[in-house]
């Protein structure tokens, strides 16, 4: 199994469950899961700034990763971090990140595209 294969299947199985079960569950899920996205969010945003500095002189996907340093990242934090307090507004702005996770992962594995 190749390494692309690998990460679209991390985000279809886990990302994309994920998001939509925060995103639909909102404040009703255990209060354990707060602080997992607070870490998940900083460690993308850090993981990401990393990957795009990598990046910068060959532009290989980085809007990938801009996506990920400025949507991504930050929701997660901001949910993670005022917990329970979070507007519905964000709850739903990270379900239809779910779905959208799903579908494109689900896309480039599906029809084997390459990336």
């Amino acid at each position: 199994m190749n390494q692309d294969l690998l990460v679209h299947l991390l985000h279809i199985i886990v990302i994309g469950a994920l998001f939509l079960y925060v995103g639909i569950r909102r404040t009703n899920i255990p209060k354990v899961f707060f602080p997992i996205l607070l870490f998940l969010g900083i460690v993308i945003v850090l993981y990401h700034s990393y990957k795009s500095y990598l990046r910068s002189k060959e532009q290989k996907s980085y809007w990938i990763n801009m996506l990920h340093i400025l949507l991504v990242g930050p929701l997660l934090i901001y949910i993670g971090y005022y917990g329970v307090d979070t507007a519905r507004m964000y709850f739903e702005i990270l379900l239809m990140l779910g779905f959208s996770v799903i579908g494109y992962h689900l896309y480039y594995v599906a029809f084997n595209v390459q990336t």
